[in-house]
């Protein structure tokens, strides 16, 4: 079978709404993302290459990337940051790869959703274990203390991604169709006065995996100038920090908007 143009390909694998979903479609997908996964996807659809596999692939690059931050100095941060990006591109192309052949599925689903959770956390948990300096480039032994806020940043991460899916469970278990985009308004107007400031600074996507690791590069460079690890620990404790805040923040929200009711 021929390959399918990437003008037939737009409609059917990124319809009405794909990129324009609230929470689903994240900024750098909707920058250049989308477009350099359509190349990809146009060589894959007729192949044996299964949408699941692809989901494999997206995990396995994601969970890298995070031990990827284990090499010392810019190296290990600048593969991080390259594996992050390949990690974005295959969570672009399994879905893609889905729709064209009307293969999409709940296990599909499932399965990008626990490599997000598991692709986030990894990245954080490196990202301690280098300010940790495990491999004693800079210290005789590791400082501890810093991986401990990675994986505090970590559980942060995951527990924000939580809550959110969380909504749907519960919403489920009591016989509830899945929540609109309208409920997430909370009921009280000094909340939501506090959701659109949040929205509008978007601090808390700072513990995301693209983000994240953009800011990784960014000490990474500062740490190679200074000759320690001031700025990667400055930024653990950044990323802790939002973490818990967002965490507790973003809890409140649903607690206060109709999204449980």
């Amino acid at each position: 079978m021929s390959k399918p143009s990437v003008a037939e390909l737009r409609p059917v694998v990124h319809p009405a709404g794909v990129k324009d979903r609230r929470s689903g479609e994240h900024w750098a997908g909707r920058l250049y993302m989308r477009e350099i996964s359509l190349r990809w996807t146009r060589h894959l659809v007729n192949t044996r290459v299964t949408p699941n596999q692809l989901t494999y692939l997206m995990v396995l690059a994601g969970v890298a990337a995070g031990a990827a931050l284990l090499i010392p100095g810019l190296v290990g941060a600048v593969l991080a940051a390259l594996l992050i990006q390949l990690y974005l591109l295959l969570d672009c192309v399994d879905g893609e790869v889905a729709r064209w052949r009307g293969q999409t599925s709940i296990t599909g689903v499932y399965l990008d959703r626990i490599g997000h959770y598991l692709s986030e956390a990894a990245l954080l948990v490196g990202f301690g274990l280098r300010a940790a300096d495990v491999l004693g480039q800079h210290e005789a032994s590791a400082n501890w203390f810093w991986a401990f806020l990675g994986s505090l940043a970590a559980l942060g991460a995951i527990l924000i991604k939580a809550e959110t899916d969380l909504v749907d469970v519960a919403r489920a278990r009591s016989g509830l169709p899945a929540v609109k985009d309208e409920a997430a308004t909370p009921r009280s107007s000094g909340l939501a006065v506090a959701r659109r400031a949040a929205a509008a600074l978007k601090f808390h996507r700072l513990v995301g995996g693209v983000e994240a690791s953009l800011l990784i590069l960014a000490v990474a460079i500062l740490d190679v100038i200074g000759g320690e690890l001031f700025f990667t620990r400055l930024g653990v404790a950044l990323l802790a920090g939002i973490a818990i805040v967002q965490t507790l923040l973003h809890l409140v929200s649903i607690l206060a908007s109709s999204r449980l009711r």
